[in-house]
């Protein structure tokens, strides 16, 4: 059975609009995934300490029989092979992928917890998922 999946894109680097595409069609290509709706592109300011350009945020309902873990794996593989470099927390990112919630989910493992820690502090995200949730 598939889950709906919220998963947000970030972009501050380089061509922003031309990364959430990638990423998009990428994530459109996952076995067992198909994009059942998609937000509003907006542009946002960035979060945390790092002084930084601002970012553009899309949020994605994927309909997907991966479990959480390995999604979240396949997402990681989509931001590497765009360049994203893990070099410090909440720093400047070619493409940034989270896994925002899962329907009927909770999770809290290593490395991902479901639904995502920061979705309450995050407007931009709350608006998002209001255009694309399905329940």
């Amino acid at each position: 059975m598939a889950d709906v999946a919220y998963v947000a894109l970030g972009s501050n680097l380089g061509d922003r609009h031309e990364h959430l595409r990638f990423a998009r069609d990428r994530i459109a290509s996952l076995a067992d995934t198909r994009i059942v709706a998609a937000s509003e592109i907006e542009e946002t300011a960035p979060i945390g300490p790092v002084a930084q350009s601002a970012y553009l945020n899309q949020m994605l309902a994927v309909e997907t029989s991966l479990e959480p873990q390995t999604l979240l794996a396949e997402l990681q593989s989509i931001e590497q092979a765009r360049g994203r470099v893990r070099a410090e927390r909440w720093g400047p990112r070619t493409l940034d992928i989270d896994i925002v919630l899962v329907e009927g989910r909770t999770l809290d493992e290593p490395g991902l917890t479901i639904p995502h820690p920061e979705l309450p502090a995050r407007e931009f995200w709350l608006r998002e998922l209001a255009q694309v949730r399905l329940t």
